[in-house]
């Protein structure tokens, strides 16, 4: 690899699928909570359309949803913005309605003791839901949002090809000029895997100091791979099973 193209092409296309990442990141979270919330709501009507979010968007192609947002939206409504964009807006749809069945699951899984002191206490719904619920039910997420959050780091790969300058993309660049494959491929798995692992290990931190904000005992650490846990609760609620 030339130190050129490494300059010119695959350092920023590295700086995108970060940026990819944290923006997709950002805007699932943003969707995940209310959508969350709203499944939980006692009027059924509240449910069906958040419910409807849901199963659209879990039941949908995130590839062909970029590629619908990319090339379908723009003529069609005739504006125009960068490629970029559907793909960062793509992926944080998708990944927010999997990460709104997260908050569901955590929030189902509080116990229901806990809701009858906030009801015995006279506290409102909201107030039940910031003081009592999300509490408790917030050091549960984590993990399975760890998982998928390194889903949609490995996911950040489709918007190659929206023509986004990713590292995928500009790894698939160096291919073709050097006609040599195994270890441009390789160099790709292992930045995947490094990034990955910086994640994990953030969000292990994460958790073990939400862990102690509601006294509840962290993760036994063993090691370069410590804090690693078991399933837990909301993972078997949630069906997304935590990293071991």
């Amino acid at each position: 690899m030339s130190s050129e193209f490494f300059g010119n092409w695959f350092l920023p296309g590295i700086w995108i699928t970060v940026q990819v990442t944290l923006l997709s990141a950002a805007l699932a979270f943003v969707i995940a909570f209310p959508i969350g919330v709203l499944r939980t709501n006692r009027l059924w009507i509240v449910r069906l359309l958040a419910g409807a979010y849901f199963e659209i968007f879990r039941s949908t192609s995130s590839l062909v949803f970029m590629f619908w947002i990319a090339f379908t939206v723009p003529p069609v409504f005739n504006i125009s913005f960068q490629p970029m964009f559907a793909g960062v807006l793509a992926l944080g749809i998708t990944y927010g309605a999997y990460a709104s069945e997260i908050v569901r699951g955590a929030l189902a899984a509080v116990p229901p003791a806990q809701r009858e002191a906030g009801i015995a206490l006279n506290f409102t719904p909201a107030q039940r839901l910031r003081r009592i619920e999300l509490p408790q039910a917030w050091p549960e997420m984590i993990p399975p949002f760890n998982n998928l959050l390194i889903e949609l780091l490995k996911g950040t790969s489709l918007v190659s090809l929206i023509a986004v300058g990713d590292m995928t993309f500009a790894g698939d660049l160096l291919r073709l000029v050097k006609n040599e494959s195994a270890p441009i491929y390789t160099l790709l798995l292992a930045l995947y895997f490094v990034f990955a692992f910086i994640l994990t290990r953030g969000m292990r931190l994460l958790e073990r100091h939400a862990k102690k904000r509601v006294g509840q005992a962290p993760a036994t650490k063993t090691g370069l791979f410590g804090g690693m846990r078991a399933t837990s609760s909301i993972d078997a609620v949630a069906g997304t099973g935590a990293a071991k």
